[in-house]
C-alpha cells in the first residue's frame, strides 16, 4: 500500500564540509520547513552528509520515512550572490575536492545505468521570478556544479522520473544559496595581503524566506511561465 502524501515537501540541506564550520543551506531548509508548518504545510527537513555514498543513503532513507510528494533539495554555492535555482542535473561526479568521507570522484557517473541528464521538474522560472517579486535576488542556473549538490540533484530526480503514477516523488528540484551572514573569508589572491575580499551574502532569513517561497510555488498547479530565460554561454 502507498502511504505517499502527495503535499508533504521534503526539504534537504547539507552539513559543512570543506573545512568550514558551517553551511546555510541546513539552516535555511530546517527554518523554511519549520515556517511552512505554521502556515499549515505539511514540510519536513532532513539534514545530509556532504558525501557521495552517505548522501544517497540518507536521501533515501528520508523518502521512506516521510514519503513526500516533493522534494527541494538545497546546497551552497559559496562565491554566488544569488539563489540560484538549478535546472539540470547531470550524470557526472567530478570533484575538485574530497567530499567528507575523503572520496574524490574524477570523471565518474552517479549513475552507470542511467542518462546524461534530468531536468528540474520544480517549475523554476515561476520561482525565480516569484523571489524577485520578493526582493530576493534570484537567478536561474545552468548548473550545479559536478560535486555532491549535482549528485543529489541527479539522485532526487533519478526516483522523481521512477515514481509510479499517483504515487512517490512527482515533482523535484534543487536550489542553490549563497553564504549567510556567517560566511568566511574569503583568501585574498596575494597570500601576504592583508586585504581579504569578503564573499558574497544574503541574510540567513532571507534564505528560508526564499525556500519557502519555492515550495509554495511547488505545491501550485499552474503551469511555469512560458518566456525565454536561456543564458548565451
Amino acid at each position: 500500500m502507498d502511504d505517499s502524501r502527495p503535499d508533504r515537501i521534503l526539504l534537504t540541506g547539507f552539513e559543512p564540509f570543506g573545512g568550514d564550520g558551517h553551511n546555510p543551506s541546513w539552516p535555511a531548509a530546517r527554518d523554511a520547513a519549520r515556517t511552512l508548518r505554521g502556515q499549515e504545510v505539511d514540510a519536513v527537513a532532513v539534514r545530509l552528509p556532504c558525501t557521495f555514498g552517505g548522501s544517497t543513503e540518507a536521501l533515501e532513507q528520508a523518502l521512506i520515512e516521510h514519503r513526500p510528494g516533493i522534494v527541494i533539495a538545497c546546497g551552497l554555492a559559496g562565491g554566488r550572490a544569488q539563489v540560484a535555482v538549478e535546472r539540470v542535473a547531470v550524470n557526472l561526479q567530478d570533484a575538485r575536492i574530497p567530499d567528507n568521507a575523503g572520496c574524490q570522484p574524477a570523471g565518474r557517473p552517479v549513475d552507470d545505468a542511467g542518462p546524461a541528464a534530468y531536468f528540474s521538474s520544480l517549475p523554476v522560472k515561476r520561482i525565480v521570478a516569484a523571489l524577485r517579486g520578493a526582493r530576493i535576488p534570484a537567478e536561474l542556473s545552468l548548473s550545479a556544479g559536478s560535486f555532491v549538490c549535482n549528485h543529489v540533484f541527479y539522485e532526487v530526480m533519478r526516483r522523481c522520473t521512477a515514481a509510479p503514477a499517483g504515487g512517490g516523488v512527482h515533482t523535484a528540484g534543487f536550489i542553490h544559496v549563497p553564504w549567510d551572514e556567517q560566511a568566511p573569508r574569503q583568501a585574498a589572491a596575494d597570500p601576504s595581503s592583508s586585504t581579504r575580499p569578503a564573499l558574497p551574502t544574503l541574510p540567513a532569513a532571507e534564505l528560508s524566506r526564499a525556500l519557502v517561497i519555492a515550495a509554495r510555488e511547488a505545491l501550485r498547479t499552474a503551469s511555469d511561465l512560458d518566456e525565454a530565460a536561456g543564458a548565451l554561454y
